[in-house]
């Protein structure tokens, strides 16, 4: 138990982890939408959604082209649970994160892949 406290307060320890926590709370989303709200390369996105995964705080499931990645439901994780409660709690009043919240919401993964295909 221990060790799973940690992890979640080692993922939720990094500003790049919270804001995606943040922006999964909004909606499900894809590595391309998330890539595109942070605007981080690709691989470091993958890797801070493992980070996240392996606290128990994310998850994700395969549809089609895209792997779609969603908060959990925190059953496996007590502390995933608890923490992702506050963490809707938290930060709502950040003007940088709002920001970054209402660029988030018009993304489209079908319009951002086919921006790279181009």
């Amino acid at each position: 138990m221990f060790k799973l406290y940690l992890k979640v307060m080692k993922a939720l320890s990094d500003r790049t982890r919270v804001t995606i926590v943040k922006l999964l709370q909004q909606r499900e989303m894809c590595v391309c939408e998330l890539q595109a709200a942070l605007k981080l390369a690709q691989p470091t996105v993958s890797k801070q959604l493992k980070a996240l995964e392996e606290a128990g705080l994310v998850e994700s499931q395969k549809e089609g082209l895209w792997v779609n990645y969603r908060l959990t439901d925190g059953s496996d994780s007590i502390y995933a649970r608890h923490l992702q409660a506050m963490l809707r709690e938290w930060l709502n009043d950040d003007r940088e994160l709002k920001k970054l919240l209402n660029r988030a919401a018009s993304l489209n993964r079908a319009e951002l892949t086919a921006k790279r295909g181009r």
